[in-house]
C-alpha cells in the first residue's frame, strides 16, 4: 500500500515523482514531494474521519474528488495500476510523507479487471463511500478496443459492486460515474433521467451496462447505488488527448512557434461543457442524498469545438477565420492578420465511426433536490485552461 496525504494550497499541478514505495528488498525510494495535506485544528469539519475509496483517483476528475473530500474531512483511500512510469502527476501535489503523523490519502495497487484484488481492498478499507471513476475514458480510442473497454467500463463496475457485497459492506454509498455518451444519437434536446439511451461508441455501451447493472443492484440488494449522469467536463488538468485540451495547448503551441497547426476531427460537434470541479461536487451531493437517484450533471449551454477553438485562439492573441465548404475535410482555420498562415486543419483519421453531434444536459432535477448548480462559465472555462497551459510551457522553458 502507498500512503499519500493532501495539500491544501491550491499548488499548480505539475509532474513530479511518484509516492514513496517499497522495493522488493524492503528498502523506501525517498521522491522530493510537498509537504503534503494537514488537518487544521481551528477548523470543525463535517465528515471528520468517513473513508471514501476512488477508483480513477489518478485522473481529472479523481484528484478534485480527492482535494473536495480531503477539505471535508475525510481519510481518502485510491486504487492505482502499476505502470513502469510514474502516473500519480495530477496528485503529487498532494502528498504527505507516510512517516508523518496524520495521513489522510493512501493508495493501492489494483485495477477493476481484478475481482480478488478488488474483494481485499474493500475488505481493508472498509469504506463508507465508494466513487467509482475508474475507466477507459476515451470515446475514440474505444472503437480500436472495443474489448477492453467493455471489460474495465462494464464488467468492472460489476466487480466492484459485487467486491461491497461480498465483504458484507451493506451500508456503503456506492457512486458510478456515468456519462452523457450514453445518449448518443439523441432523442430529445435538452437530455435529461428520463431521456431514452441510444450510445454510439463501444465506451457508451459499456457505460449503458454499468449504468443499468447500478440500477439493478439499488433494486435487488437495497444497495446505496447512483449513477452520476456527468455531461462533458474539463479542467486544465484533463489530459492532452482529448479534444479541449489538445485545443487549449495547442493553442499556447502554436502562439509560442512549436508547432504550426492544430489538426482537428468534427469541428461542429455540439457539447455541454462544465468544468470539473463542479463536477465533483455534484458527486459527493449525491452521496449525501436521504435516497438513491440517478442525476444528470450539465450546464445546459451548447457550444461547438469551432467555437472552443476561436475562443482558445483569441485567448493567445490569435483570431481564426474559417475558409472552405463548412463541415469538409478541406475546411481551415488561417489566421486574420495573415490568410496565408494556417492554424487548424481536418484530419479524417480524428472522426468517430459513429459520430454525437449533440449533446446538452438539463440538470434541473440535481438543481431541485442536490441544491446543485454548476459555477463555473464556458468562457472562463476555457481561459482557465489557456493559462494553465501557458504557465505550464512558461515552467517547461525555466526548467531548460
Amino acid at each position: 500500500m502507498l500512503s499519500i496525504g493532501s495539500k491544501n494550497d491550491g499548488a499548480a499541478i505539475g509532474q513530479e515523482d511518484a509516492p514513496e514505495t517499497s522495493t522488493p528488498n524492503g528498502r523506501h525510494a525517498r521522491p522530493r514531494l510537498p509537504s503534503g495535506y494537514a488537518l487544521d485544528p481551528m477548523k470543525e469539519y463535517e465528515c471528520l474521519d468517513r473513508v471514501a475509496l476512488i477508483t480513477g483517483i489518478t485522473g481529472q476528475d479523481g484528484s478534485y474528488l480527492t482535494e473536495l473530500l480531503l477539505s471535508k474531512g475525510y481519510i481518502v483511500h485510491g486504487i492505482i495500476r502499476r505502470s513502469s512510469s510514474f502516473n500519480t502527476g495530477r496528485i503529487d501535489h498532494l502528498y504527505k510523507d507516510p512517516h508523518l503523523n496524520d495521513v489522510r490519502l493512501f493508495l493501492h495497487y489494483g485495477d477493476l479487471a481484478d475481482s480478488s484484488n478488488l474483494c481485499s481492498i474493500v475488505s481493508r478499507v472498509q469504506p463508507h463511500e465508494v466513487y467509482n471513476l475508474g475507466a477507459m475514458s476515451h470515446v475514440k480510442v474505444s472503437f480500436e478496443m472495443p474489448e477492453y473497454t467493455c471489460d474495465i467500463d462494464g464488467i468492472g463496475t460489476l466487480r466492484l459492486l459485487n467486491a461491497i457485497r461480498t465483504c458484507g459492506r451493506h451500508d456503503t454509498r456506492f457512486y458510478q460515474a456515468s456519462t452523457s455518451e450514453l445518449f448518443g444519437k439523441v432523442q430529445q434536446v435538452p437530455q435529461s433521467e428520463l431521456t431514452p439511451f441510444y450510445p454510439r461508441s463501444p465506451y457508451g455501451v459499456a457505460k449503458q451496462y454499468a449504468y443499468w447493472m447500478v440500477v439493478n443492484y439499488r433494486e435487488a440488494y437495497g444497495m446505496f447505488a447512483v449513477n452520476g449522469i456527468l455531461f462533458n467536463h474539463e479542467s486544465p488538468r484533463r489530459g492532452p488527448t482529448f479534444v479541449t485540451r489538445k485545443i487549449t495547448r495547442g493553442a499556447v503551441r502554436i502562439r509560442a512557434g512549436l508547432e504550426e497547426c492544430l489538426y482537428m476531427g468534427n469541428l461542429d460537434a455540439q457539447r455541454d461543457w462544465g468544468h470539473a470541479r463542479d463536477y465533483v461536487l455534484g458527486m459527493w451531493k449525491m452521496l449525501q442524498s436521504d435516497a438513491p437517484d440517478d442525476f444528470v450533471l450539465a450546464t445546459g449551454e451548447c457550444h461547438s469545438v469551432r467555437e472552443f477553438i476561436e475562443l482558445a485562439f483569441d485567448a493567445v492573441g490569435l483570431k481564426v477565420q474559417w475558409q472552405g465548404v463548412r463541415g469538409s475535410v478541406d475546411e481551415i482555420g488561417v489566421l486574420v492578420d495573415d490568410p496565408a498562415r494556417i492554424l487548424v486543419r481536418v484530419d479524417p483519421k480524428y472522426f468517430r465511426p459513429t459520430e454525437v453531434d449533440l449533446l446538452v444536459g438539463d440538470a434541473t432535477k440535481a438543481k431541485r433536490i442536490l441544491a446543485w448548480a454548476p459555477a463555473t462559465k464556458f468562457d472562463a472555462l476555457v481561459h482557465e485552461m489557456v493559462d494553465a497551459d501557458h504557465a505550464a510551457l512558461a515552467s517547461q522553458a525555466r526548467r531548460q
